[in-house]
């Protein structure tokens, strides 16, 4: 939904943030927060954690719609306790000539 903002209770949506109350992180746009914050070395908007996480939520999503079963994820670990099958899953072979060293 982007462009569109809904909130519960709606009141929220007018009502003013106090000088002295939490303000959220403020970005006109993620390439530009990026720029601004390998200059300034601050934290972006969008930490890459979040990004891994998120990305991550989706990916187990998918494996576990082809397998067509319940799976058990450890995010310690970052593979399924339950599933060898899904565990192969995760990664596949990398195209030459890319390789980690």
């Amino acid at each position: 939904m982007r462009g569109k903002i809904d909130a519960q209770p709606r009141s929220l949506l007018t009502s003013t943030i106090g000088p002295n109350e939490i303000h959220l992180y403020k970005s006109n746009g993620h390439k530009q927060n990026l720029i601004e914050c390998i200059k300034s070395r601050a934290e972006t908007v969008a930490p890459v954690e979040i990004g891994h996480r998120s990305c991550t939520v989706c990916l187990l999503g998918d494996i576990a719609m082809k397998l067509g079963r319940k799976l058990k994820w450890d995010p310690e670990a970052e593979k399924f306790t339950n599933d060898d099958q899904a565990n192969r899953m995760l990664w596949r072979p990398m195209r030459s000539p890319w390789r980690l060293a």
